[in-house]
């Protein structure tokens, strides 16, 4: 950055000292020429008739005022002179730096310009201008993403609506129907009261997951952290998920290395493991197999949750655990609010760990890193 000033250092100096060349130049020439030199006298004979033709007077007192206003004060006003031409020089060196001044101010107020434009400013303050079109574009871009994540907050504000709308109707129904219909047989009765209370708890699933991805993204929240074997929790969650993908006719196919322990908070991190889980048995093909892996790899744990279905698009990789991010938007009622995988992401930062996700033909792949335990 210090460095980034030489031309510009370079040119005002450069300015300074032509200006301060042609001064004492100047002074020089007028002392050595005019005053003290061979145009002596006939600058001396040119005041005293113009003094005459002037002021109407004799030869006599021309010559004495000549004496008197100039020859006896030329030191004085030589000093004069070169002071006058100084000031000259200062507030012409002086408006050349403030022209920098204003062109970069200029380029400051296209800062906020929201036209692509480039700023331009002289060839001294080059480095100026790269900064301050790298500091624009970056602008341009923090107000792309802005924009883009309005946008998505917009979408998935529109899809809890409809996702509440669905089960808080069916609820409302069931309710009246119970109360409209006090003569409805037992069985039927028990049949609707757990219809409803099957869809009220979805939309005590739905609240929760707002509130919990609301209350991750605070600083404030602490992590109880225990020494966890990774591979007795990973067994325990393909047990706990094994009657849903049999359901389905897939497979849950665990392969954990032996000792593999992490410093976690216990129930956050299984959220983490069950929402991935959850995740790639619903988008897996059906009779497929879904592959956990756990191994270690340079004081790093890793965890991969692979299966076998459609591809994601390059395009939602990026986006995929973003919060105001839904990929499958057009899915039914039966699914949560399309924030497993952004809570997931916000549990494994908080541990210092990192997730990612590879999806190609042979299908995709999820990856947990966390900070492995000594």
């Amino acid at each position: 950055m210090k460095g980034d000033f030489g031309p510009l250092k370079r040119k005002l100096l450069l300015r300074a000292f032509t200006v301060a060349a042609i001064v004492f130049g100047l002074g020089f020439l007028i002392r050595v020429l005019l005053i003290d030199g061979i145009l002596e006298a006939p600058f001396a004979d040119a005041f005293i008739r113009a003094y005459q033709t002037l002021f109407d007077a004799d030869w006599r007192e021309a010559a004495t005022a000549y004496r008197r206003l100039l020859r006896d004060n030329k030191s004085e006003l030589l000093m004069a002179g070169l002071l006058l031409m100084a000031a000259i020089s200062f507030y012409a060196s002086l408006s050349a730096l403030i022209r920098y001044f204003r062109e970069v101010g200029e380029g400051i107020r296209k800062l906020a310009d929201e036209s692509a434009e480039e700023i331009r400013l002289s060839p001294e303050t080059a480095f100026l201008e790269r900064k301050l079109n790298e500091a624009k574009r970056t602008l341009r871009r923090r107000a792309d993403d802005l924009k883009e994540a309005e946008r998505r907050k917009d979408e998935l504000v529109m899809y809890l609506a409809h996702d509440i709308r669905t089960p808080l109707t069916s609820v409302v129904g069931y309710l009246n129907l119970l109360r409209d219909s006090p003569g409805l047989p037992a069985a039927e009765r028990e049949k609707y009261v757990n219809i409803a209370l099957d869809k009220a708890n979805r939309l005590e699933s739905l609240v929760d997951e707002f509130f919990e991805i609301t209350r991750l993204g605070n600083p404030a929240v602490s992590l109880e952290k225990e020494k966890l074997d990774l591979s007795y929790m990973l067994t325990q969650l393909a047990d706990e998920f094994y009657p849903r993908a049999e359901a389905s006719g897939k497979r849950i196919k665990l392969r954990s290395a032996d000792n593999l322990t992490v410093e976690a908070d216990p129930d956050k991190l299984a959220r983490v493991f069950g929402n991935l889980l959850k995740n790639a048995l619903s988008y897996s093909s059906d009779g497929s197999t879904i592959e956990i892996e756990a191994h270690r790899r340079t004081g790093a744990a890793l965890v991969v949750f692979r299966n076998q279905g459609a591809t994601i698009p390059v395009s939602a990789l990026g986006a995929i655990f973003d919060k105001h991010y839904r990929l499958d938007a057009a899915r039914g009622s039966g699914g949560g609010a399309g924030l497993g995988l952004a809570i997931a992401k916000e549990i494994v930062e908080l541990h210092g760990g990192t997730i990612g996700v590879q999806s190609d033909a042979q299908g995709t792949a999820f990856t947990v890193s966390l900070p492995a335990a000594d």
